[in-house]
């Protein structure tokens, strides 16, 4: 990989929090809201693991709550989502 291919993966046009993966299905969150957006997925699925009891309702919580996080990712993606073999 040449030095400029790298710089493509790390930053983003204005209005995306997230580049996508150099390898795989996926991104990275790469400003402060993508990074914003995916600490305060883990908080509220802790939050969701320590107070529902019961397991129906953390599976359900937890689903949406993944659902809605990758839903946003994918329309905030520099690029989009497909899948990446490094810089070919």
């Amino acid at each position: 990989m040449r030095n400029g291919d790298s710089r493509r993966f790390e930053r983003v046009r204005e209005g995306y929090w997230f580049a996508p993966k150099r390898f795989g299905l996926g991104a990275t969150p790469v400003t402060w809201q993508g990074w914003a957006l995916t600490l305060g997925l883990v908080a509220t699925l802790l939050a969701d693991i320590h107070w529902l009891h019961a397991s129906v309702p953390k599976i359900v919580a937890g689903v949406a709550l993944i659902a809605a996080y990758v839903t946003i990712a994918v329309r905030k993606t520099d690029g989009g989502w497909r899948w990446h073999w490094g810089s070919r």
